[in-house]
């Protein structure tokens, strides 16, 4: 047998609170002001909530570690359960710069730091925080990208580095962690601040605050982006004209709304098709207004009236994904001659509304010939010509959009670069006031962060959102794709999109920002070839999800306006024309064999951790990526078996697995595809140089016995959502296989990590199986009938087969509990739509199908009024005497099925339900105060 491990066991190996870091994680998407998020845009970046937590719980040993203290479990539990309840709070991001609760976060780490050097702990704070900058572990994230990990490290009181490839990510790393604790209680230096503190309150209220933390250097940058601001303004203001109200009055449009055109195939007509995905220009209820095209015969161009009668508005517009109509002759155009028009440059667009905002609303206006005119006469006198490198991810490639200023009007073009160059001003400005040029590269960092945050609402490609009234930011989803009519933001204005939100945003983050003097820092490195300077880091990181992100590719579009802004600050992280790509560690088109390349880069990087990290303590990796994916038209598991075949060959076991929340359910991308909400934990710790071989069948055999337990653990404990149980169920069978040395068949030969993941899979489905046996009989007969003819109608006598073999009839399931509609001699499931409120509820206990039916119909917000979210689910559940769990394990059942089907509009909504199921209990737990039903 393996000897005792020679370390203490910490809380992650062990246990945490799980549904508490998850709640949190998944409602700190949603928050936006003053979130280190927004500072600058990184894809897929890792909530702090759960990065606070994984390193707190990776720090701190586990009581059943330290025997001398707590000697029997029920003191080992009493501890836990203090830890549990600190992270509980920790873990909120309302909490995340409370001094008392960080202070006792930091107390218990230091604890553990102590412990391990045979030393007792200081007690006071300032004394605690001297103690870990100078006795704890560095924890380095060698993949750092948006910054998660090191801040969070930061925030505990830690010394943290963040390191990668891409010099964007690098930059967003600095800004969060390097560059605010360099200027930490300094009182900002423009001319209109107060060196003693700002004022807050009014009357009695009123009283100064001196400059803590960060608050001075946000001062500054709130002034100077003001000032960055109004210098552009001055000089390109003429571009931008004032509209005309109808009381003769005249205020700046918030945004414009354009149409690309194309001419019409059909030669007796070559009429200019604008292409409009649809005519809303609102479709909120106390502001419907849509666009009514009228073809001008002389020029034929369309002229466009702004109506306001909601039941007019045509259903659809003029182009999808498979073409367009041309609205003067009704000719269908397919894509391939709209992509040769475009790639030849036969292409136009149209200015067909402005939009102004008084009086609480936002107004549409037919722009006049001044605004069409100032649209499409501006000159930029610089341009970012740089290509874009060959990706799927950037759709506007197959129309001929080769250079990066492509996706640019030259309006906004000459927007973003007059507020480049007045940037580069205001230089000179800083000159005079700043007290070095450290501080002034600060602010000028900052300053280019609101450029670029500015970019992301002003080209070509932004969505106006006719339900939010709002145009979108470019990065909805991980790719750029093409949009025919968009949106251009006006950047002068103090709307979403301008360059003054953009610059609030900064600040507003930069407030909330740890700035207490640190010894963090960020810095450019290949994780693969990376050294530690740093003796014994902690590793916690989050490394590329094999194929899902092109982030070279795709954060070219920052580095285009960051670089002339900033290669003279950092020479070497911007010297290059675009960011470094032949080194990336992703899976590619643009790479040869991808997978394997992948594969050694990723052992390369984990060998590194090995050999350098910390050996008393355990590293992290954060994965997120679908467990099973179509390729070939076959199940695989591509992206896992090449991370977890990484972690194998550099030595690594697996010794816990957390599956935490870390999307919104409702994103974007989540609505078209079964897309993924959580990220696994994967905890990794070396492999002990006397781990024994085991047999196939013995590893079977582990994984049939305790596999089963783990999916209950997850699915009845963790309600982890059904479009996440694969990946999730990955770290309790992989931890069984990489205890191993080798896992061998009776031959001798090795039993892969790619078999390993088909046993796992194995086990799933007879789990989900087994599942399905524990329903009532009447929800049983349901969902077979569903596998059998969906919710068409079929003839009565297959309904009548399926019911007796479960000792029912049809009648009672038609009569009864009102399940299925049966007349004329066939037999249909009543679907969804009909179980609205005003349905009548049976005499009999609600069924599993019954009330996951009525929960998911309150959950579908495109039912209007009878929806009632959570609540509804909730008065449904209180009904379900006893049985509320089994509505909860029918919707996996659901999802799995057409999953399987790959019919993910509808595996969607059973993922959803799943996902709320914990508010969904509490909510059943609450007085019921009135019915919603």
């Amino acid at each position: 047998m393996p000897s005792t491990p020679p370390y203490r066991k910490k809380l992650i190996e062990v246990d945490l609170p799980l549904d508490a870091i998850n709640k949190e994680s998944s409602r700190e998407k949603s928050i936006r002001h003053g979130h280190p998020s927004t500072l600058h845009l990184w894809w897929a970046r890792r909530p702090l909530a759960a990065c606070r937590a994984v390193i707190f719980a990776s720090m701190v040993d586990d009581p059943s570690s330290c025997i001398d203290e707590y000697p029997d479990i029920e003191s080992q539990n009493a501890k836990r359960q203090e830890l549990h309840d600190l992270i509980e709070q920790l873990v909120k991001w309302e909490n995340s710069n409370d001094e008392n609760l960080l202070a006792q976060a930091r107390r218990e780490i230091a604890i553990s730091v102590a412990r391990s050097r045979d030393e007792t702990a200081p007690e006071k704070p300032v004394e605690v925080l001297e103690y870990l900058r100078d006795n704890a572990p560095t924890v380095h994230d060698p993949f750092c990208g948006g910054g998660s990990i090191p801040l969070e490290a930061q925030r505990l009181g830690l010394k943290a580095v963040g390191t990668d490839l891409n010099p964007v990510a690098v930059l967003i790393t600095k800004a969060l962690i390097e560059l605010p604790p360099k200027f930490a209680n300094q009182p900002p230096i423009n001319p209109d601040a107060d060196p003693m503190g700002f004022t807050t309150g009014k009357g009695r209220n009123k009283q100064r605050i001196p400059w803590r933390g960060a608050t001075g250097l946000a001062d500054d940058i709130r002034y100077y982006g003001k000032w960055v601001r109004d210098v552009a303004f001055k000089r390109i203001e003429h571009h931008y004209p004032e509209v005309e109200l109808p009381d003769g009055s005249k205020i700046p449009p918030i945004a414009w709304l354009w149409a690309r055109t194309v001419r019409c195939s059909n030669p007796a007509c070559a009429a200019h098709m604008p292409m409009l995905k649809s005519f809303k220009l609102s479709s909120r209820t106390n502001n419907r207004h849509w666009l009514k095209p009228v073809l001008n015969p002389t020029t034929r161009e369309f002229d466009f009236e702004i109506q306001n009668h909601p039941q007019e508005i045509p259903d659809k517009g003029t182009v999808d994904r498979n073409g367009a109509v041309c609205l003067a002759c009704g000719n269908s155009v397919d894509l391939p001659y709209i992509r040769d028009r475009v790639k030849s440059g036969y292409i136009g667009e149209q200015m067909i509304a402005a939009v102004v905002s008084y009086n609480r609303k936002k107004h549409f206006v037919i722009p006049d010939d001044e605004q069409k005119a100032c649209g499409k006469n501006a000159k930029p006198i610089w341009r970012p010509r740089q290509q874009i490198a060959p990706t799927p991810k950037v759709s506007a490639l197959s129309y001929g959009a080769t250079n990066w200023h492509h996706l640019f009007s030259e309006r906004q073009l000459l927007g973003l670069t007059t507020l480049s160059d007045a940037i580069t001003t205001l230089r000179s400005e800083l000159a005079t006031r700043a007290p070095d040029d450290v501080y002034a590269n600060a602010l000028i960092t900052y300053l280019a962060f609101a450029l670029t945050r500015t970019t992301t609402r002003n080209c070509s490609y932004n969505r106006w959102d006719n339900t939010k009234d709002i145009v979108v930011g470019l990065f909805g989803r991980q790719a750029i794709p093409m949009i025919w009519d968009y949106a251009e933001a006006n950047p002068f204005s103090n709307s979403n999109g301008s360059f003054t939100i953009a610059v609030e945003g900064i600040a507003k983050a930069i407030e909330k920002l740890p700035a207490e003097p640190a010894l963090s820092v960020a810095h450019q490195a290949d994780a693969t070839t990376t050294s530690y300077p740093q003796i014994e880091p902690v590793i916690v990181t989050d490394p590329p999800y094999y194929d899902n992100i092109s982030y070279a590719d795709l954060s070219d579009f920052f580095y285009i306006w960051l670089r002339p802004l900033l290669r003279d600050i950092y020479p070497d992280m911007f010297s290059g024309i675009l960011t470094p790509k032949s080194e990336e560690l992703i899976v590619a088109p643009r790479f040869k064999d991808g997978r394997n390349r992948f594969e050694d880069g990723l052992s390369k990087a984990l060998n590194a951790m090995q050999i350098n990290s910390n050996v008393d303590i355990p590293s992290s990796i954060v994965y997120g990526y679908k467990q099973q994916e179509q390729r070939d038209g076959e199940q695989a598991s591509t992206g896992w078996e090449t991370m977890l075949n990484a972690v194998k060959n550099a030595g690594y076991e697996i010794v816990g697995t957390w599956p935490m929340r870390t999307e919104l359910a409702n994103r974007q991308n989540s609505l078209d595809t079964n897309s993924l909400a959580s990220s696994v934990i994967i905890v990794i710790r070396p492999r002990s140089s006397d781990a024994l071989t085991a047999t196939r069948q013995l590893f079977l055999e582990e994984l049939d016995t305790e596999l089963p337990i783990a999916l209950e653990r997850l699915t009845r404990g963790g309600h982890i959502a059904p479009a996440d149980l694969p990946q999730s169920a990955i770290g309790p069978g992989m931890e069984i296989y990489t205890k191993y040395s080798r896992v061998e068949t009776i031959s001798g030969d090795p039993v892969t990590v790619r078999e390993a993941l088909q046993q796992i899979n194995r086990v799933i489905g007879e789990y989900m199986d087994q599942q399905e046996g524990e329903l009532d009989s009447v929800s049983r007969f349901c969902v077979d009938w569903l596998k059998t003819h969906a919710y068409h109608a079929a003839p009565f006598g297959d309904a009548e087969n399926i019911a007796r073999a479960k000792n029912l009839s049809v009648s009672d399931i038609a009569n009864i509990h009102d399940l299925i509609n049966a007349e004329r001699g066939t037999v249909q499931l009543a679907p969804i739509s009909e179980y609205h409120p005003e349905r009548k509820y049976p005499m009999t206990d609600i069924t599993a199908w019954e009330g996951c039916m009525r929960m998911a119909f309150h959950l579908d917000t495109s039912r209007g009024p009878d929806a009632k979210g959570v609540p509804g689910c909730g008065e449904v559940g209180r009904r379900m005497a006893g049985g509320i769990d089994s509505a909860e394990r029918l919707a996996r059942i659901l999802y799995n099925h057409y999953d399987n089907l790959n019919q993910p509009r509808n595996a969607y909504i059973y993922n959803q339900l799943v996902s709320e199921w914990q508010n969904i209990l509490d909510e059943v737990q609450r007085p019921e105060e009135r019915s919603l039903i």
